[in-house]
């Protein structure tokens, strides 16, 4: 069962207009969704987006109920076009609830668990794109080692992606079991109370589904997307995605960098977020109930007013 991570916490972040117009861009099984529509006002207005067909079903159940909500099958990295489209100029907030869901973890025939056998597909839209079946089938040592060290931090790449390429001459990689056992053999030192292909199917996880790419083109355009006193939420679960995140929050607070030697004034710095509290993890209940949630970790931006002009 999908439980949702940091709900009531990334709620009350998000919403600060009970009447204003808030996106969830990864939509899921709804439990942000549903939370967020239930703060609302009659006013306001939730789009949600997701890549997973799966996802379309469990959104057509809310919309047959609810007017304030609208569904968009597609990525989140799209929101500029899929807001275009609908005429709206300007959110209130945007949620980003990052990684692989739940229900695509324990339904084996996604592909994304190396815990259950099942086809190695690893498509969170399964409608479109290479899975990572064929993607292992031809990709080259090189770049595979490079998505293993740059997607998955794992620090013995260049032996696993070795391994992988002499498994597949032998015979193709179709399963998920015979992904793991090929990267549980070649790694030669198992971390404590962590399966040694969780790196390895993170990241051909994040590379067949462009999760970094994606991310880091949303929140390029949040700023844009946002209207002054607009709040970007977004829950990580690990350390590369909390990294662009973290980064790119305290960029854009610190405004353009200019020479040390230039005199300038505070409102010439072009600040265009300011963080809002600290970083927020799950606390020891929430843990208990879903171990899932230990990784996750939470951070608020507010898009400040365009200098000269007041907060709303």
């Amino acid at each position: 069962m999908h439980q949702t991570v940091l709900l009531p916490e990334a709620v009350a972040a998000l919403v600060t207009e009970r009447d204003g117009y808030y996106v969830d861009g990864t939509f899921g099984r709804g439990g942000h969704s549903r939370e967020i529509l239930s703060v609302l006002g009659a006013g306001g207005h939730l789009l949600a987006v997701d890549k997973d067909l799966q996802a379309i079903e469990v959104a057509r159940l809310i919309q047959e109920n609810e007017t304030r909500f609208d569904f968009e099958h597609g990525s989140f990295a799209q929101l500029p076009h899929q807001l275009r489209r609908r005429g709206i100029e300007a959110v209130d907030g945007i949620l980003l609830d990052l990684g692989v869901s739940s229900p695509q973890l324990d339904e084996g025939a996604r592909g994304f668990s190396f815990l259950q056998d099942g086809p190695l597909d690893m498509r969170m839209d399964t409608s479109s794109g290479m899975t990572a079946a064929q993607w292992l089938a031809t990709v080259k040592h090189g770049d595979l080692a490079r998505v293993l060290r740059e997607d998955g931090e794992e620090r013995y790449a260049g032996r696993i992606a070795s391994a992988i390429l002499r498994a597949r001459e032998k015979e193709p990689l179709q399963t998920t079991a015979q992904l793991a056992q090929v990267v549980a053999a070649a790694n030669p030192k198992w971390e404590q109370h962590k399966h040694p292909a969780t790196r390895a199917f993170q990241a051909i996880r994040i590379y067949i589904n462009q999760e970094l790419e994606d991310l880091e083109k949303l929140l390029g355009e949040s700023v844009e997307l946002l209207g002054p006193g607009g709040r970007l939420v977004v829950i990580s679960f690990h350390s590369l995605e909390d990294r662009l995140v973290k980064r790119f929050i305290r960029r854009m607070a610190r405004g353009d960098e200019l020479p040390a030697s230039v005199p300038v004034r505070e409102q010439d710095l072009n600040r265009r977020l300011r963080p809002i509290g600290k970083a927020v993890r799950p606390g020891t209940e929430e843990i208990a109930a879903n171990t899932r949630a230990r990784s996750a970790i939470m951070r608020v931006a507010e898009k400040l007013p365009v200098s000269g002009s007041t907060h709303r």
